[in-house]
């Protein structure tokens, strides 16, 4: 899988969560993931999550660091799959640094308040897993908690190359002891 970080802010609107987006704006074809960080508005009309919108539940984070990630040849239970494997490489991550953090799902929590988003959904060609997690957790429209004003982390990029790096090598991990078994 390949990781990209995007240096220059983007915000994150949900239209993002799309086939071939990470292809036609970064020039990465295939397994990817890539973070950037910056503004996060999700309308409901551009919501993937039925749920949120029966609920009236909009997402809103004024600086949030974002995961996109498309892979290829995946259903859409493997999706949510590798989509809950990201979410626990997050977890890790946060722990190896001090943080104590409680998964529930596909969410992060840090004393009780929310850390992250999450959400995988199936295109036609591919599964797209869209998580963020909140920088700042000003203005978030839940009890949110935010990487650097409530938890310190200020080296933002090195925290998603991490994350990348680990996730991207578990995955291929995955692949690569499902070709060393021999079948019963």
């Amino acid at each position: 899988m390949i990781t990209k970080f995007i240096n220059e802010p983007i915000k994150y609107e949900g239209w993002q969560l799309s086939p071939h987006w990470i292809y036609k704006n970064f020039k990465i074809q295939g397994d990817s993931i890539v973070a950037f960080r910056g503004e996060c508005e999700v309308k409901l009309t551009e919501m993937v999550d039925i749920e949120d919108v029966i609920n009236n539940e909009p997402i809103y984070s004024k600086d949030m660091l974002s995961f996109i990630s498309e892979q290829f040849g995946v259903g859409l239970v493997e999706g949510v799959y590798r989509q809950r494997l990201l979410i626990c490489t997050i977890k890790e991550v946060l722990e190896k640094r001090g943080i104590k953090v409680v998964r529930s799902g596909d969410d992060l929590f840090v004393d009780g308040k929310k850390l992250t988003v999450s959400i995988a959904t199936k295109s036609l060609t591919s599964i797209l897993i869209h998580t963020g997690i909140n920088i700042n957790s000003e203005g978030a429209p839940v009890k949110a908690a935010g990487l650097t004003n409530d938890l310190g982390i200020t080296d933002i990029d090195a925290l998603a190359n991490e994350i990348m790096h680990r996730y991207s090598e578990e995955t291929d991990d995955i692949l690569l002891a499902a070709t060393k078994v021999r079948g019963v």
